[in-house]
């Protein structure tokens, strides 16, 4: 969750560093710092707060160096404080240490190296890791990360800087990510390859337990056990302005806007009108999935929201039964996994660790697991036997828009291939999907065109500290995401909850001016959802219904004389309703966390990448 950057190189390191870090400002965090070799010395300058108040402090005391190592820290071991900010540096003053992960052991760690005289001073868990560098530092930086890695349970990218041998930078990384750059002008490693854009598009991806050593002119990789490995580098095709705001207000506002093109990019040479979809898997092949007699899905968060209604589609076009898990649970109930079971796992940065550590749990059971991620090398891409890339795009702000839309696209489709392959659909009815699918990005960009209801529902309701979302069926799932929006950028109190639970206990809840949010886009459930606004709105509920547009150009809503407003979803396939209704979902949480002054795209406490349990 933390952010990593380190150059080496003919340039001043100071400015690459302090570029990269704002760049990898998403990842969330509450403190900065950075260590630079200034050609006697190291000098180190870190701080609590944002990365402004670094470059404050950088700007009273310059420092200067063409090799230098940076870090974003989000607090998991110790408060956010000046001094428990990396990065962190041996007793000696010989070896400093930026960390993205959390050492399992490190309390024994520690109890070992008081043994042995070392002193501490900061509450984290990665003040070990310099310490245990520089008491196996005997003039090989390389060996002494080697071994002092070795010893280290848990999760760790890092980035370690010796005073005594300068023109190098060790790098190891094990269950948490970590790019190395490569240029004419120097070298990088980073956590992200946003942090890199401005200055490279050339990067090698670190495996597990893989070690880089970094000088200005060369880059090598090796085992813990020192043996050389050969690696090709990966271009990156992101354009810079792809990661920077577009002359939108916020990044997050930025992504909602793309995904018109990037449900169009997902789309792109995999469905087609007349042509079979052909996914192009290796493990996954056609005689295993005729052989399919259980799917899981397993996911986090928004990802985790995205699997559910994966689930229904899937079910509901390929008959198979499907199990929605959230990854930290499915790991820890010892799931039955038997033969012809396939796991699916969704994660937009391909690093989630309760993701990833969920994968190694079905493939250490037998289980064939499918990846849909975004970022191509990531950790879980890897060791998926196939992915399915969701061409979303960098996505910067921590809350996800278009990444969780484009994962829609993938299950989508995906169902369409099982059902395809195992003949649970007739190809009428898949060319009637598929047709619906690809006007899908016009009518994204029709509901973005129709903010006014939003924007005026959020003007009136900003300052409530309560909110409830309602749906059925598709639009339960729906509401689940919707809820956690609002609550992830505004801070305010939001549940989502099945219309149907709400004489089980929920409707308690209910008084005069109570904010709801209604979804009514199944036609199937909408009598149903209509009685469930009318018990709410009758006890004094200030409702906002989301709906279809009726065939003949008026609202299917016909309650729109009890509700305070109704937002209109273009017509659809019931199957793709929430690809489209989630986009108003994400606009109202928008407008609501910029009337209450909320920071949109780094809210506090959160992270993009939860790279640790």
């Amino acid at each position: 969750m933390c952010g990593i950057v380190g150059y080496i190189g003919i340039n001043q390191a100071p400015p690459i560093l302090l570029d990269g870090l704002k760049r990898l400002e998403y990842r969330g965090y509450d403190s900065a710092g950075l260590t630079v070799y200034n050609g006697s010395d190291m000098e180190t300058v870190k701080c609590k707060g944002r990365i402004s108040a670094l470059e404050k402090k950088i700007d009273e005391r310059p420092v200067s160096g063409t090799v230098g190592i940076g870090h974003t820290r989000w607090a998991t071991h110790g408060e956010p404080s000046d001094l428990n900010s990396h990065p962190h540096i041996s007793p000696s003053g010989r070896v400093s240490v930026v960390h993205n992960g959390i050492i399992e052991n490190y309390q024994r760690l520690k109890a070992y190296l008081q043994g042995k005289g070392y002193v501490f001073s900061t509450e984290t868990d990665t003040e070990v890791i310099p310490h245990l560098i520089d008491y196996y530092y005997d003039g090989n930086i390389f060996e002494a990360v080697a071994k002092a890695a070795s010893r280290m349970h848990g999760s760790y990218a890092l980035g370690v800087l010796a005073r005594d041998e300068p023109g190098r930078i060790v790098a190891v990384r094990k269950d948490s990510p970590l790019v190395i750059g490569e240029s004419a002008e120097g070298n990088f490693i980073a956590s992200d390859v946003s942090a890199l854009l401005p200055y490279t598009r050339s990067v090698y991806y670190l495996n597990d337990n893989e070690l880089a050593v970094i000088e200005k002119g060369a880059i090598s990789f090796k085992s813990a056990e020192g043996e050389t490995i050969k690696k090709e580098p990966s271009t990156i095709t992101w354009s810079v302005d792809a990661a920077e705001k577009g002359g939108f207000e916020h990044f997050m506002l930025k992504e909602i806007h793309e995904q018109p093109k990037a449900i169009r990019d997902t789309l792109a040479s995999r469905v087609i009108p007349g042509r079979a979809i052909d996914l192009g898997f290796d493990a996954v092949t056609e005689p295993y999935i005729k052989s399919l007699e259980k799917i899981f899905i397993v996911a986090c968060g928004t990802a985790y929201h995205a699997g559910v209604i994966g689930k229904n589609i899937i079910e509901k076009l390929t008959g198979i039964p499907v199990e929605t898990d959230i990854a930290s649970e499915f790991r820890y109930r010892d799931p039955i996994i038997k033969e012809n079971t396939l796991l699916i796992v969704i994660s937009q940065s391909g690093e989630t660790a309760d993701t990833l550590a969920a994968l190694r749990e079905a493939k250490g059971k037998g289980s064939k697991v499918l990846a849909i991620a975004n970022v191509v090398g990531s950790s879980i891409t890897r060791e998926a036997d196939d992915v399915f890339y969701t061409w979303a795009g960098p996505e910067i702000a921590v809350a996800s828009t278009k990444a969780y839309t484009t994962q829609l696209i993938g299950l989508i489709t995906i169902a369409m291939y099982f059902a395809q392959i195992r003949g649970a659909a007739n190809v009428e009815t898949i060319e009637a999907l598929k047709k619906e699918m690809l006007l899908l990005p016009k009518k994204a960009e029709e509901v973005l065109s129709e903010k006014d209801t939003l924007q005026k529902f959020a003007s009136q309701t900003f300052n409530h500290h309560d909110m409830f979302y309602l749906g059925r069926g598709l639009d339960y799932a729906l509401a689940m995401e919707g809820a956690l929006k609002l609550k992830e950028i505004s801070y305010i109190h939001t549940e989502s909850y099945a219309g149907g639970e709400l004489k089980h206990g929920t409707i308690a809840l209910i008084e005069q001016g109570t904010v709801v949010i209604a979804l009514t886009t199944q036609e199937s459930l909408k009598e149903k959802m209509i009685s469930n606004i009318r018990e709410v709105t009758t006890r004094g509920a200030n409702v906002l219904g989301f709906t279809i547009k009726g065939k003949d150009g008026k609202s299917s809503l016909d309650v729109s004389n009890a509700v305070s407003a109704v937002f209109e979803i273009p017509r659809t396939d019931a199957c793709l309703v929430p690809v489209l209704a989630v986009i108003p979902l994400q606009l109202f949480a928008y407008y609501v966390a910029v009337l209450r002054g909320c920071d949109v795209d780094k809210p506090r406490n959160l992270a993009k990448s939860v790279t640790v349990e």
